[in-house]
């Protein structure tokens, strides 16, 4: 079975450029020995995974020592939160107090987040969590203040996404961390969707005190995770061993590793110049027009001027667009798409066979009708004009197919 000729799910994963594919190759076949050994060929192992972190760590202006690599981002995510609620069990002693920690968060973040804060909040061995999720408004926008209320002395983390994986909603980060910094909070920013897609400075000031991206988002391999971690922020590994500085153990994944590496290099130099993503911005809006244009009633979900349009990337990321198509069932369309050559996400793709609604969407307040018809398409850096103009037509094709069928929900 052929792939789709088409790919806007770039969200979800990403095509590996040529020098990321060489690289793999030829750490799979020169560079094949365990990084920990010290004879010729595991130091040059081991040389390879240090150049590659360096690579990762100038990507966000990051140190190599403060980087941890992982299997990916939601094992980065399980290592800071879990690892720092471990450190704040083991300094708090035996002694009781009057309240659980609690972790202050959103509705709208990854469900790698979502599902392990619920998992924590049903009190895993007894150490309950208390969850607080800040309201978001119709866009996605966290209320900076409802989140700073939230905020106390049991305080474990402040956990948010800088854009959100769905609709593309770019968070008030540097107010978010300002508030964090005032209310003597420690914040871990989720930069999934960032890193490799804006510039991304973890000593920005105010500073967050974790950051967690994933080279597959910017043309890397997948199975490499990373987190960064500020001086003095304590994590327990949740993976013990001896690599990574004793802060998560295993055999490093070299390939994938040193494939990061020159996925990171490339990303920075491809994000020297704006104009790149305004240009990838005009073709998502190009292909926002014409679906609109074509499908009546269908809307976008997202940051939205006062006249009702899409916005700019400065309150929404340059390549996301979420739109609903009311009474339709999104897998329908998906099924449809992908049958005419066009790969999109209805919301995460990690959530895809699910028939229920984003919870991102509903969390927005986006009426569950919309919800349940909403597509996240997301276009690379790869992406032409060309395919925006074929894939937009094919949308408006495969929503007249599924409504002249009577595919809809009643």
């Amino acid at each position: 079975m052929g792939l789709p000729l088409i790919n806007l799910d770039h969200n979800a994963t990403t095509r590996p450029t040529p020098g990321v594919v060489r690289a793999v190759e030829r750490a799979l076949v020169e560079l094949w020995h365990n990084p920990s050994s010290v004879h010729r060929g595991g130091q040059a192992a081991r040389h390879a995974v240090e150049l590659a972190r360096a690579s990762l760590a100038a990507l966000v202006n990051a140190k190599p020592r403060e980087i941890i690599l992982t299997s990916g981002g939601t094992e980065a995510l399980d290592l800071a939160i879990r690892g720092r609620l471990e450190s704040l069990a083991g300094a708090r002693g035996e002694s009781r107090v009057a309240a659980p920690l609690n972790i202050v968060t959103t509705p709208v973040e990854h469900h790698a987040i979502r599902d392990l804060c619920e998992h924590l909040a049903a009190g895993p061995g007894g150490s309950r969590v208390e969850i607080r999720r800040a309201p978001v408004s119709r866009e996605g926008v966290v209320d900076p203040v409802a989140l700073a209320d939230l905020i106390d002395a049991n305080t474990a983390l402040v956990v948010v996404q800088s854009a959100n994986n769905e609709t593309g909603t770019i968070q008030p980060i540097e107010r978010i961390s300002a508030i964090a910094r005032q209310r003597g909070a420690r914040l871990l920013i989720d930069a999934t969707q960032t890193v490799g897609k804006l510039p991304f400075d973890v000593r920005r000031d105010p500073s967050p005190d974790a950051v967690v991206f994933s080279p597959h988002k910017f043309h890397g391999p997948k199975g490499v995770g990373v987190l960064w971690l500020a001086p003095g922020f304590r994590v327990v590994p949740q993976v013990r061993g001896t690599q990574e500085l004793g802060r998560r153990g295993g055999t490093e994944n070299v390939p994938g590793i040193v494939g990061a590496g020159v996925a990171a290099d490339e990303a920075r130099e491809w994000l020297a110049d704006p104009s790149r993503r305004q240009e990838i911005a005009g073709l998502r809006d190009r292909f926002e027009e014409r679906v609109l244009a074509g499908v009546p009633g269908a809307l976008v979900n997202g940051p939205r001027d006062a006249a009702g349009a899409a916005t700019d990337s400065a309150r929404r990321l340059w390549n996301t667009s979420n739109i609903g198509f009311p009474k339709l069932e999104a897998e329908a369309l998906l099924l449809l798409l992908s049958e005419r050559g066009v790969a999109a996400s209805a919301g995460a793709a990690c959530s895809s066979g699910s028939l229920e609604p984003s919870p991102v969407l509903l969390a927005m307040g986006i009426d569950p009708e919309i919800a349940h018809g909403s597509l996240r398409f997301s276009l690379g850096r790869d992406t032409t004009r060309e395919e925006v103009e074929q894939a937009a037509a094919i949308v408006v094709e495969c929503v007249g197919v599924l409504a002249r069928s009577g595919n809809v929900r009643q």
